[in-house]
């Protein structure tokens, strides 16, 4: 298959059989993953918004690191920080390298509900495989449900040059706000939690530069990375 070479057409060509799961199709996938057995406790690690919005109670915290997987805007998001026709990109973990996050340790007595509500969050379109995978943190090796890419899916978008990157979280702005918006969150997060991500940082640079250049009027921006503003509580992830 020839590899799209325009924005354009690969915005189409990944959107054709986007769609979203059904309840009872994302009930069953959660019911596969559950049968493999749980722990009492459960640790979730989170790499992109779950960094600065987990929206679950949890019992205790820790910096940690998953070997193999790296954190890549490598997402489509046709709805929560994009639209079908204009998509917006979100963090996925893709295969290589390594990741830092922060990592979650629920109670058992509130497991049950609270991967409910993860589910729903993180599987709108089963475009991650959720896996169990070791994480190091400082207090010694744990292991932890982690979200992956799932490469086979259409959402999967891999291969984007600097600019489009850029002109896609520019432009791109969903029911829960500006994909720049998402990505700057995001950004300032990981350095409070001091996690170093320099594609991250660069990107975060190269929205700064445009913005600068907007406000001295010479083209438009879709939020002004170097102003954070407030992020309402939301139900869902921005996907």
């Amino acid at each position: 298959m020839t590899k799209p070479t325009t924005l354009e057409s690969l915005i189409s060509a990944s959107g054709a059989s986007f769609r979203e799961l059904t309840e009872h199709e994302r009930q069953a996938s959660l019911d596969a993953f559950v049968a493999r057995g749980l722990p009492d406790d459960i640790w979730v690690f989170g790499y992109g918004s779950l960094v600065w919005r987990p929206e679950f109670d949890f019992l205790e915290q820790r910096l940690a690191r998953v070997n193999g997987y790296h954190r890549s805007l490598c997402l489509w998001s046709r709805i929560n920080r994009g639209t079908p026709e204009q998509p917006g990109l979100v963090f996925g973990l893709d295969v290589g390298g390594s990741c830092r996050g922060m990592a979650y340790r629920i109670a058992s007595h509130q497991v049950t509900d609270i991967l409910q509500e993860l589910w729903k969050r993180e599987m709108p379109s089963a475009a991650y495989i959720p896996k169990w995978l070791n994480c190091r943190t400082g207090q010694g090796t744990i292991r932890a449900l982690v979200f992956t890419m799932d490469r086979g899916k259409d959402a999967y978008v891999r291969g984007l040059d600097k600019d489009q990157l850029l002109a896609i979280v520019q432009r791109a702005h969903g029911i829960y706000g500006p994909c720049a918006e998402y990505v700057l969150e995001t950004a300032q997060a990981l350095r409070q939690a001091g996690i170093h991500d320099r594609k991250l940082d660069a990107l975060i640079e190269q929205l700064s530069t445009q913005a600068q250049q907007a406000d001295a009027g010479h083209e438009p921006a879709a939020a002004h990375p170097g102003k954070k503003r407030g992020a309402a509580a939301l139900p869902h992830s921005a996907r």
